[in-house]
């Protein structure tokens, strides 16, 4: 009678945690397609020095650390889009190379990014980077927290 009922049990138990994964790979497309057009818009709201939807998505905490090792804090990014001292005229993901990697409440974003523009002394820039940007869940929704920009690509 034990082995019945333990047998019972252990059977609902499974038949909840397949049930239960079911939905767990429904929230994590549905979290990917979130971080994804997120990440979208973001790379859109950085080429046009979109500052309001900068600071919107990014985290309190957001840091950008450069392949030289620099730290750039979040704040700083929005305050150069608010001055306009960087100039974009490509901030484009290239070779449909986005990619999104869910993982509970942490999103990992990699791509090569083409830059081209002008630095706030007049010095034009053009070349590609691959990065990534590591986006966490809030309870105000997926917020850009911490980027990692690569050394330019050679030509």
């Amino acid at each position: 009678m034990w082995n019945t009922m333990a047998c019972r049990a252990l059977g609902g138990m499974m038949a909840l945690g397949i049930s239960a994964g079911g939905c767990m790979a429904a929230d994590t497309e549905a979290d990917h397609q979130a971080v994804y057009a997120l990440d979208v818009q973001y790379q859109a709201a950085v080429e046009r020095n979109d500052a309001a939807t900068i600071a919107r998505i990014h985290h309190p905490d957001m840091t950008l650390v450069l392949s030289n090792g620099s730290v750039v804090p979040g704040t700083q990014i929005e305050q150069r889009a608010r001055e306009n001292t960087w100039r974009f005229e490509q901030q484009v993901v290239v070779d449909d190379s986005r990619t999104v990697r869910v993982l509970n409440d942490t999103a990992v974003v990699t791509a090569k990014l083409w830059l081209k523009g002008w630095r706030p002394n007049g010095e034009a820039f053009d070349y590609k980077v691959w990065f990534s940007d590591t986006y966490v869940r809030t309870p105000g929704g997926w917020r850009y927290f911490f980027g990692q920009a690569g050394a330019p690509l050679p030509g």
